[in-house]
C-alpha cells in the first residue's frame, strides 16, 4: 500500500514539480487548492484532519513577499499560523517537512556557505526571514518534523518575470539583454534535486532537524547569464549594473550529504539546457512586455 501524503502548497512552482515528479507515483498524494483548504484557517484545518490520516506532510505552501506578489501584506501572521496550524495535528500524520530557505540566517546578512550551527546567530529584521526563524524554532522541538533550508532553486512553473535564471533565458529566447543589478554568488538548486531529497525524508527519519539543501558548488549570477548566453546561441548583451559582488547567499550541504550517501545534483550547464528547451516550446505563455522592466 503506497503512503500517504498531503502537500500544501501544490499548485505552486515546487508544488506543481512534486506533483508531475515519480513522487506522485510512488505516493499517494493529497495536494488540496488554497480554496478547498484554508491553511490560515484553524477551523478549516481541524475540519480537514478530523476524518483524515497521513504518513507525511510536505509543507510547501507559504504567503510569498517577492516582489511579484499580489499581496504582501501579513507576511509572518499568515505563514506563522499556516504552520501552528498543521503543527496542531502531529497525531494526524507520521512526520512533517517544511520547506524552509536560506532566510532563516537573515537575508539581509552575508551568507556564504552557511552551516546549519550558525541558524540563530541573527535573527532577520524582515517578515521573510523572521517567520523562516520563528517556524525553524518550533521544529527544533517537534521530533517529527525537519526544516530544509532551500536558498535558490530554479525550474519550470517558476515565475519567468523575476526569478533570474528563467528570466535571462525568457530574454534571450526574445532578443533582449541579460540585466542583473549585481553580480552575487547563491546556492542554486535544480527543483528536480529536491525531489529524492523528500523522498528520502519521507521514508527516513532525521537526524537533525535541519538541512542545507544545496548543491555542493556556488553559482555566481554573471556566470549562470554566461551559461544561458552560449546556450541561447546568441550574442546578447549582459548588462551588470553595479560592479562588485552583492551579499553572498549560499549554504554547507556537508549534513544533508553526510545523511543522504551518494546524493547528485544537476550540473548548472545541464539544469539550464533543461529550461532553456521547456520555455523554448511555450512562447505563447511568455509576454515579452513583461521583461522589459525589471523588478
Amino acid at each position: 500500500m503506497r503512503k500517504k501524503v498531503l502537500l500544501t502548497g501544490g499548485n505552486g512552482f515546487i508544488g506543481k514539480n512534486i506533483r508531475e515528479s515519480f513522487l506522485a507515483e510512488k505516493y499517494e498524494i493529497t495536494a488540496p487548492r488554497s480554496y478547498e483548504l484554508n491553511l490560515a484557517d484553524t477551523q478549516a484545518v481541524d475540519d480537514f484532519f478530523a476524518t483524515r490520516q497521513f504518513d507525511a506532510v510536505i509543507h510547501a505552501a507559504t504567503k510569498p513577499g517577492h516582489r511579484n506578489a499580489k499581496d504582501p501584506t501579513n507576511l509572518f501572521y499568515t505563514n506563522v499560523r499556516m504552520f501552528e496550524n498543521l503543527a496542531r495535528h502531529t497525531d494526524r500524520f507520521g512526520r512533517l517537512i517544511n520547506l524552509g530557505s536560506g532566510a532563516v540566517y537573515d537575508v539581509s546578512a552575508d551568507n556564504r556557505l552557511v552551516r546549519e550551527e550558525e541558524i540563530g546567530r541573527r535573527m532577520g529584521k524582515d517578515d521573510h526571514s523572521f517567520c523562516k526563524y520563528v517556524v525553524h524554532k518550533r521544529i527544533e522541538n517537534i521530533p517529527q518534523m525537519v526544516d530544509l533550508n532551500i536558498f535558490g532553486i530554479f525550474g519550470k512553473y517558476e515565475d519567468w518575470e523575476i526569478r533570474f535564471i528563467s528570466n535571462a533565458i525568457c530574454k534571450t529566447i526574445f532578443g533582449l539583454p541579460i540585466t542583473l543589478r549585481q553580480n552575487r554568488r547563491f546556492s542554486y538548486l535544480y527543483v528536480e534535486d529536491l525531489l529524492p531529497v523528500l523522498d528520502y525524508f519521507i521514508e527516513h527519519d532525521a537526524r537533525f532537524s535541519s538541512y542545507n539543501v544545496t548543491p555542493n558548488d556556488e553559482t555566481e549570477l554573471l556566470e549562470a547569464a554566461r551559461c544561458v548566453q552560449k546556450i541561447s546561441g546568441k550574442d546578447m548583451e549582459i548588462q551588470v549594473a553595479a560592479p562588485g559582488y552583492g551579499l553572498n547567499y549560499s549554504g554547507n550541504n556537508e549534513r544533508l550529504k553526510a545523511e543522504i550517501p551518494g546524493l547528485k545534483f544537476t550540473p548548472l550547464k545541464e539544469a539550464i539546457e533543461k529550461i532553456y528547451a521547456y520555455y523554448a516550446v511555450r512562447l505563447e505563455d511568455i509576454n515579452p512586455k513583461l521583461l522589459l522592466n525589471d523588478k
